[in-house]
């Protein structure tokens, strides 16, 4: 496609030429129409690692993009090994707490 992808959009009176440079291999570009009627098909696809462009009237909006995966497993948090549950922890609210909880504070 020489590093051009045409946006087909039956909205749009003439087709719109998009430049791809720098984004490696070409995106599907699809109308809002379409996108809204095929979401979870356009999500899978997304989940496999294609890139799509969403457009409306031939304009590009979006991009639907899978999420980045973590690569390596998350380390524990800022406080960790420094912070203790009390004996109590799940021991039942008093009432005057248990209450304002519910909305039904005096």
């Amino acid at each position: 496609m020489n590093g051009y992808i045409q946006v087909l959009d039956a909205d749009a009176g003439l087709p719109h030429i998009l430049t791809n440079f720098g984004q490696g291999a070409a995106m599907d570009t699809i109308n809002l129409y379409e996108a809204k009627t095929n979401l979870s098909q356009l999500v899978e696809r997304a989940a496999a690692g294609e890139e799509i462009i969403i457009a409306k009237a031939g304009r590009p909006l979006a991009r639907l993009v899978a999420l980045a995966q973590r690569t390596t497993e998350r380390p524990l948090g800022l406080f960790a090994g420094q912070a203790e549950l009390g004996a109590d922890f799940d021991a039942p609210l008093p009432d005057d707490m248990r209450l304002a909880f519910e909305g039904r504070a005096p």
